[in-house]
């Protein structure tokens, strides 16, 4: 697969990997290609640790069910990136960011609008949805072969200093090296996110890994080879739109908007993707 090909098709896994094992072969590799990212000065400041031992495995799976389902019934996952919301599919073909909500449990399916308001809050903890969907999450989390957990060095990583932005970006470019690379490799990766909601939650995971005090727990992802067919989650989205040109591209000075590229054929043709047809549902990391 080329470059430009394995960027078309990155994205972002919702549901379950194959229980196969992640090849050593495989990890080092993921590995050297995030090691081979930019750095400011060749600080070099990321830090893995990948984790296979299941009882770990299981620890931070339950922390995340336990995160989602607690953020889920209170509203604050809503109330923080409602945002981003799209109920419809004309109002994501205007935006062309965000996520389209296409899937919800069927009681919820008549409120679909409403989901995110009061009463659909209501409804849902009624309906326990938020325990439905963090059992689900800690499924997710608990049956994947492979966790990443990525962290920054604190001499590096200095939050009054702008050795931290040097640091982030050094690390989502060698996280943007890992994404691609599980593309061509046939695997998926998803951010384990909901632990981060809770302050205290994302503390019990820096535990369970063991974070020592010079090192900053960044992200952990959830890596592992993509199955033949994939069930979507019980609420699920689609969020494979991307802006046009016009809508972030200025020229000469930001005044002026990229004309003539929104409807431009493509510099490369897209190659067909046999996997078009599976689940390319997330919630994306671009």
């Amino acid at each position: 697969m080329e470059l430009i090909e394995a960027i078309r098709r990155r994205r972002t896994t919702n549901g379950a990997f194959l229980p196969d094992p992640v090849s050593e072969e495989h990890q080092r590799l993921l590995i050297e290609l995030a090691g081979r990212a930019p750095s400011q000065l060749n600080s070099q400041p990321w830090r893995f640790v990948l984790v296979e031992e299941r009882p770990t495995i299981e620890r931070i799976a339950a922390i995340s069910g336990s995160s989602m389902t607690r953020t889920m019934a209170e509203g604050t996952f809503f109330e923080r990136y409602k945002p981003y919301f799209r109920f419809s599919k004309a109002e994501m073909e205007a935006r062309r960011d965000g996520m389209l909500f296409d899937k919800l449990p069927a009681p919820l399916r008549p409120f679909t609008k409403q989901v995110f308001t009061p009463r659909g809050q209501k409804l849902m903890n009624t309906l326990r949805v938020p325990q439905t969907l963090g059992e689900e999450n800690r499924k997710l989390v608990a049956g994947s072969p492979l966790l990443m957990g990525v962290m920054l060095d604190r001499h590096e990583y200095r939050h009054e200093e702008t050795n931290a932005f040097y640091s982030v970006f050094s690390m989502g470019a060698a996280m943007e090296n890992i994404w691609l690379a599980t593309t061509q490799l046939g695997m998926g990766i998803q951010f384990v996110s909901f632990p981060m909601e809770i302050p205290s939650a994302w503390a019990e995971v820096e535990d369970v890994l063991g974070v020592p005090d010079d090192l900053e727990l960044m992200a952990v992802f959830r890596l592992g080879y993509l199955p033949p067919e994939r069930r979507r989650p019980a609420i699920d989205w689609v969020s494979n739109e991307r802006k046009r040109p016009s809508q972030y591209v200025f020229r000469g000075t930001c005044r002026t908007p990229q004309t003539g590229w929104d409807d431009a054929p493509l510099v490369t043709p897209i190659e067909d993707d046999p996997a078009a047809d599976a689940t390319t549902s997330g919630r994306d990391a671009s």
